[in-house]
């Protein structure tokens, strides 16, 4: 994924005891192994970047199977949504969703608000810088931008957790005020100039980033959240001035992405609750159903386009309706009908997410080198050269999870 998710953390970022009716599992006692289980499923397929779908399409154009893979590989150029998008809001949906159980694990145990009060305001902190450190990776300075799933979550975690102590009707409220302020705030900025440069901001005219008649106010770097990064962007030190996000990413994503994390808090409230496990499932699936098919309208009435690089409302109702169908799934599968066997590879993932997130972004290369070294150069095109980013991705992939599954057995995981 070219931003930094996650994680986000996001990333699934969770870091306490999601606590519900003591069931068997793979995790740790009390733990729903639905939301570990969704969790890892969405840090595999951030770390299943290694497979680089698209170079092993490129080598078969006629495949139309390969050309699907790499399709949900990667992220739409603007308008609408691959698997691959669902990672970042998936993210932000789970650090929602375990907030209740957080709380509620926290509150047992006696802590103070004070307490509880400085350890959000800390993984906010910790989580907005981690991401910036992970951008600021091989470059001659700081790269203070705030565009990744890490640092979007960390800016709107400290709301969220003020958020999750109110009742459930403030959170439906929050939701309402987060996604119509920031529908508004973007249909009142003024539309670009006939004559605009679209160039000079990384965008092509006509392009798919390029939008006519309303949905225009959510074009590729001319709204309103890219005119806030270049006044705001340009305050931090940098090597040159900051003109535009190459991917159109911003800022002030953080508010909608905040309103996903909302979207999570609502069905972790669900989870939690003593409703019957059919009237939960019944719940997440109206909830997923109603946002697609919201989402979907806006897009279409062109209202408000889905556009997952700079957020807008429609995406995280879009997303939002994504997230709440996986968690249904996952639910029903895992801790209603007691199928959890399979699961395991990815509960080893979920459990340990951030150690998952920095492993996939700090020691990719590391570990591809490293086997090239021992196993030889040509032992990736063992099975073809077309096959060789696959085989060699397949071969790192198994080396991160090894790593995770040894932190697993040794109870070692990686909290912020």
């Amino acid at each position: 994924m070219a931003q930094a998710l996650p994680i986000e953390s996001e990333a699934p970022v969770v870091s306490e005891s999601e606590r519900t009716v003591p069931s068997p599992a793979l995790g740790p006692p009390g733990r729903l192994n639905s939301l570990d289980a969704y969790r890892g499923f969405v840090m595999f397929l951030m770390m299943a970047e290694v497979f680089r779908l698209s170079r092993v399409a490129s080598a078969f154009p006629e495949s139309g199977f390969w050309k699907f893979l790499a399709h949900h590989q990667s992220h739409v150029e603007w308008i609408g949504c691959s698997l691959h998008d669902m990672i970042q809001p998936s993210f932000s949906f789970l650090v929602g969703a375990a907030l209740p159980f957080s709380l509620a694990n926290r509150a047992a145990r006696g802590q103070s608000f004070g307490r509880i009060f400085f350890h959000a305001a800390w993984r906010s902190v910790a989580l907005i810088l981690l991401g910036v450190f992970l951008r600021s990776l091989d470059r001659p300075q700081t790269n203070w931008t705030f565009e990744d799933t890490l640092s979007q979550i960390g800016l709107g975690y400290l709301f969220l957790f003020l958020l999750g102590r109110r009742p459930v009707r403030d959170h439906w409220i929050a939701l309402g005020v987060l996604l119509v302020g920031y529908w508004a705030a973007f249909a009142l900025y003024p539309l670009p100039r006939p004559d605009f440069d679209y160039a000079a901001v990384g965008t092509t005219n006509p392009g798919p980033g390029v939008l006519s008649g309303f949905a225009a106010h959510w074009n590729k770097n001319s709204n309103l959240a890219w005119a806030f990064d270049t006044w705001f962007l340009n305050l931090f030190p940098r090597d040159k001035p900051f003109l535009f996000n190459g991917g159109g990413y911003a800022t002030l994503s953080f508010i909608p992405t905040l309103a996903t994390m909302v979207l999570g808090l609502i069905a972790g409230g669900i989870l939690r609750s003593d409703r019957s496990s059919r009237d939960k499932i019944r719940f997440l699936v109206i909830g997923g159903v109603s946002g697609l098919v919201l989402g979907a309208f806006l897009n279409w009435a062109g209202i408000c386009p889905v556009v997952k690089r700079i957020w807008t409302p429609s995406w995280t109702l879009f997303s939002g309706g994504w997230c709440f169908l996986f968690t249904a799934g996952f639910y029903a599968v895992l801790d209603v009908w007691n199928r959890k066997g399979w699961a395991f590879p990815l509960i080893v993932i979920g459990l340990n997410s951030i150690a998952a997130y920095c492993i996939a972004h700090l020691f990719e290369s590391f570990i591809g080198t490293n086997l090239a070294t021992h196993l030889g150069r040509n032992f990736f095109g063992l099975f073809g050269e077309a096959y060789k980013p696959l085989f060699r991705g397949a071969l790192i992939m198994l080396v991160m999870w090894l790593v995770l599954f040894w932190m697993y057995r040794r109870k070692l995981f990686l909290r912020i």
